[in-house]
């Protein structure tokens, strides 16, 4: 019917996708895990106080080409909360263990916000285990202080008390269109905010906004140099969490990597933008794609407009 709107629920989107939902054992951590379709491996890292939701929209359309695997990370979802601290070391870790338990040698990684930086990290420590890779608005290459600040408090605020206003203002953060923010959406996330544990679970996340634990990790050129993975920095005209000067800050970081820009969107294109997103991801990641060249000179700095799916831009 002509009236129905594109984005229904997120069991719609996946209606007519075969996949499979399961946890798995990794290090001793009962992982959530979606998987659906078939062709080369690609796993989908979601950002901070996030789960694998995050990307419902962009499932079915990226397992048309794609063994795709979205998973809860450590401490996040409905994965187990283990009371210490998610650094980027044992986030990368939990990625890798997830890999080995679902005999996955190496894979295409997308990573958007805290999930870039996870999948960055272990591009450089791990490269073995990285084909190509996608940086989504992966957030404050810069270490700003006022962004760390407005996380922590906008999270730990939605976790404390989990009630609709302030879980959806969290969740708002994170687009530029909030009306395309879903009931559905926000009840999702206030179930997570809400499972026992999860107070201590997004303190041991929020760490990474500590400048003294974070120095360990910041994004820096001694560890993102080594990375060689040909990589796609994906950002948005609208992210509140780091503008292209810090996508130009990584390109002079990762001289041979492509930094193409998703209009009209925020934190998350990937939901604001679908059709972009998987156009960006096709062309970066398929065989046709990997066959070109990526490291270089010069660097592809492309901008993708494309109408915003799910809901009418005023």
């Amino acid at each position: 019917m002509s009236d129905l709107p594109e984005h229904i629920s997120i069991w719609g989107e996946l209606a007519d996708t075969d996949h499979e939902l399961r946890h798995v054992d990794v290090h001793g951590v009962r992982t959530r895990v979606l998987r659906a379709g078939s062709g080369p491996d690609l796993v989908l890292l979601h950002g901070t106080g996030g789960h694998l939701e995050a990307y419902a929209r962009d499932i079915a359309g990226l397992a048309a080409d794609f063994r795709v695997t979205a998973y809860d990370m450590v401490g996040h979802g409905w994965s187990d909360l283990p009371d210490r601290p998610y650094t980027i070391d044992v986030l990368s870790d939990h990625l890798t263990g997830l890999m080995d338990a679902l005999a996955i040698p190496s894979a295409h990684l997308s990573g958007e916000s805290l999930g870039g930086w996870v999948a960055a990290w272990t591009a450089a420590h791990q490269p073995e285990r990285v084909g190509r890779m996608v940086l989504n608005t992966p957030g404050n290459i810069a270490n700003k202080p006022e962004v760390m600040k407005r996380l922590v408090e906008s999270t730990t605020a939605a976790v404390r008390d989990p009630s609709d206003a302030t879980v959806r203002r969290r969740v708002e953060f994170l687009f530029h269109h909030t009306e395309m923010v879903t009931d559905e959406l926000v009840n999702l996330r206030r179930a997570v905010y809400s499972r026992p544990g999860f107070l201590t679970a997004i303190g041991n996340t929020l760490v990474l906004q500590d400048p003294e634990i974070r120095k360990d990790f910041a994004w820096d050129p001694s560890w993102v140099g080594k990375i060689t993975a040909p990589t796609l920095l994906l950002w948005t005209d609208h992210d509140p969490t780091g503008g292209l000067d810090e996508a130009e800050m990584l390109l002079g970081w990762l001289p041979g990597a492509r930094l193409q820009v998703i209009e009209d969107a925020g934190h998350w294109p990937q939901w604001e933008k679908r059709e972009a997103f998987l156009q960006v991801h096709r062309d970066f990641l398929l065989p046709a794609a990997a066959d070109g060249p990526v490291a270089g000179a010069s660097v592809a700095n492309d901008s993708v407009a494309a109408g915003t799916s799910g809901a009418a831009t005023p």
